[in-house]
């Protein structure tokens, strides 16, 4: 599973642009379910179980991770864009990208210090502000390499660093995403149904049509949270910790979760002997937000990821966190399931 996090997390995949993933994805599982493409990308996938289930579950992780999307080029060559997804514009001053199909290389960029105002010192850099550099002479040679409407992601190395911790752009999702293909493609008690969705980070859209489609009693959402286990942060403030395992949700800003499936997760995780922590804030959202109202309504639980520096360049968590959240996710699908 490994392995798979660090290829998926390798791949560009911006809202609306996930088909690098996708394609990835449908490798690893053809063969182990049957699965098709929706209209929007969604991948929907039914495992067949050694019994039918008397419930119908669904398990939940998204294709897409933030990023940009270019909205101009200037008469000096330089790259205007817009963030596609929620990006705190303080942690992506000076890391490198890649612009489009192409993977052009650039820079972000700002005004440099001796131009800044005195008024403007300590304020928060809008996207205004910033640019990313490609090292074009001019607008003529840039649109010869990027064009309006290209994707931008992050480049960043994925490295396993301390004590089985690692790094990477796009940990969330595609932590999640291995988690799925990796329960997919091992031997499951009950049939259950696998969504990969698009576009969670505009707005949950993929996983709106995805559960409408669906049509689950049940539903299991696969994410990444943030982990503010750091110095400054105490308490409930700290949201999470790495290395005290899944992260189970009771309250986010875009879900209310059943308090029935809340408790028996932590139940579960406590007879199982699997590592699991409350999420300690109310804050954040993922794709439970449009599942849980899907048509008359679907029972929704959302297992997370701890997730350092969550939305940047060098998402971290570690390791152990994601195998015990497949580890709880493959006994919350049996118990509901059944």
């Amino acid at each position: 599973m490994l392995e798979m996090i660090k290829e998926l997390c390798s791949l560009p995949g911006i809202s609306g642009r996930e088909e690098k993933v996708r394609e990835y994805i449908i490798s690893k599982i053809d063969g182990y379910c049957e699965y098709k493409v929706d209209n929007l990308g969604n991948i929907i996938a039914f495992k067949k179980g050694t019994d039918p289930a008397s419930k119908k579950v669904m398990i939940d992780a998204h294709m897409d991770e933030v990023g940009m999307i270019v909205t101009g080029i200037d008469s000096d060559g330089f790259i205007k864009f817009e963030q596609v997804g929620s990006v705190d514009s303080r942690v992506i001053i000076g890391r490198n990208v890649l612009v489009g199909d192409k993977g052009i290389p650039g820079v972000l960029g700002i005004k440099p210090i001796h131009l800044i105002k005195k008024d403007e010192e300590g304020n928060i850099p809008k996207n205004d502000d910033l640019y990313i550099d490609i090292g074009a002479a001019n607008k003529e040679e840039a649109e010869k390499a990027v064009s309006l409407g290209d994707y931008i992601v992050f480049e960043s190395d994925f490295v396993e660093f301390g004590s089985g911790f690692i790094k990477s752009k796009a940990i969330d999702d595609r932590a999640g995403c291995a988690v799925l293909i990796d329960i997919i493609r091992s031997d499951i008690p009950y049939d259950c149904l696998f969504s990969f969705t698009v576009q969670e980070e505009i707005g949950t859209r993929g996983a709106a049509a995805a559960a409408f489609d669906i049509d689950p009693d049940y539903a299991i959402v696969v994410e990444s949270t943030t982990a503010a286990d750091i110095n400054d942060a105490k308490g409930e403030d700290r949201v999470c910790v790495c290395g005290e395992g899944c992260a189970v949700s009771f309250m986010d800003r875009g879900t209310v979760y059943s308090r029935d499936l809340y408790t028996r997760a932590l139940d579960a995780a406590k007879e199982l002997g699997i590592k699991a922590q409350y999420k300690t804030r109310v804050a954040g959202g993922n794709n439970a937000r449009s599942i849980h109202k899907s048509r008359g309504g679907v029972k929704t639980l959302t297992l997370s990821i701890p997730t350092r520096y969550i939305h940047s360049p060098c998402c971290v968590c570690k390791y152990e966190d994601i195998e015990s959240v497949k580890a709880l996710v493959c006994a919350m699908a049996e118990r509901l399931a059944k």
